[in-house]
């Protein structure tokens, strides 16, 4: 066995305040707004005096970093969460000293307004089963990279899709088909290569453009699916550099009825949710500038 004899040193560090549930409402006239976020900071720089020594003279507090957070869902609105996560970040840049970088990821819960006698109530909703919408905003002395995102999307088809002419050894006894359920649960983030967006119309229409794509592709493999979304969001938005795509593939199989007599044309399903394949995805632009630290988490940064 060899013995490491280097001298011990502090790696790359960095710290936040995870996870502020933020609900804005506006009240400014009789029919309210709601927007509904989980919001976390995160702080980049040299702290290591914090870890070394305990001084914490360099450290802005998790709790002043919270504060911030729902001072700024009045004082600077919350009208998007990317404006919202790029007006927080570029305080913390340009307005704390020790801070060189900062980080701030950003998940959206939507709301319905609640209907009563056929009408929408002016101030009621109810929570929408639906996609979370992400964002995650880094700023730093070298630049602003925004990544724009969805999770959640659960979406399905009952047909359109087929696996076929798969590779097969001793222990595979999947069998071929050429009509099946497709289904998964989506998770699609896109990088941008500008802050001059209109954030919301460009989200609706990523979500339009992604259930379009599932919807209509005629799919071979669940990889294909992916590729084609990816491609149609890029062909779609010139101001996109690169589209990443996680997909479990939520499996559905035609349960064995023949057994009872009955005849099951893929009609019934058992729907499996573990194990489950998981398929990933970049689809980007041969052109995409170097995507620097866009991609580099504080949640999960250490899985």
């Amino acid at each position: 066995m060899t013995d490491l004899t280097g001298a011990i040193v502090l790696g790359e560090h960095q710290y936040g305040k995870a996870e502020n549930r933020v609900v804005r409402i506006y009240r400014d006239t009789p029919r309210h707004e709601i927007r509904d976020v989980s919001v976390s900071t995160c702080l980049r720089g040299d702290f290591s005096a914090a870890h070394l020594a305990g001084d914490q003279s360099s450290v802005l507090p998790t709790d002043t970093q919270k504060q911030t957070a729902y001072s700024y869902a009045k004082e600077k609105g919350l009208d998007s969460i990317e404006e919202y996560g790029l007006t927080l970040a570029r305080h913390f840049v340009d307005d704390v000293a020790p801070v060189v970088g900062a980080r701030i990821e950003i998940e959206e819960y939507a709301w319905q307004r609640a209907v009563v006698d056929g009408a929408e109530h002016d101030h009621t909703w109810v929570r929408k089963g639906e996609e979370v919408r992400t964002a995650a905003i880094t700023v730093d002395a070298d630049g602003t990279w925004v990544v724009g995102g969805l999770k959640d999307l659960v979406i399905l088809k009952s047909t359109g899709s087929e696996f076929f002419g798969f590779l097969k050894d001793e222990y595979t006894i999947l069998e071929e088909t050429h009509d099946r359920v497709m289904a998964t649960s989506l998770v699609v983030q896109w990088r941008f290569v500008t802050t001059d967006v209109d954030w919301n119309s460009v989200y609706a229409g990523i979500k339009e453009q992604i259930v379009a794509t599932f919807a209509t592709v005629h799919s071979l493999a669940l990889q294909q699916t992916l590729y084609e979304i990816g491609k149609a969001i890029l062909e779609r938005y010139p101001v996109l550099a690169e589209v990443r795509l996680s997909a479990p593939n939520k499996h559905h199989f035609a349960h064995d009825l023949a057994r009872f007599g009955v005849e099951n044309d893929n009609e019934v399903f058992h729907a499996a949710d573990r194990p489950y394949g998981l398929i990933q995805a970049t689809v980007q632009r041969s052109d995409a500038p170097d995507p620097g630290p866009a991609w580099s988490a504080y949640a999960g940064w250490l899985s």
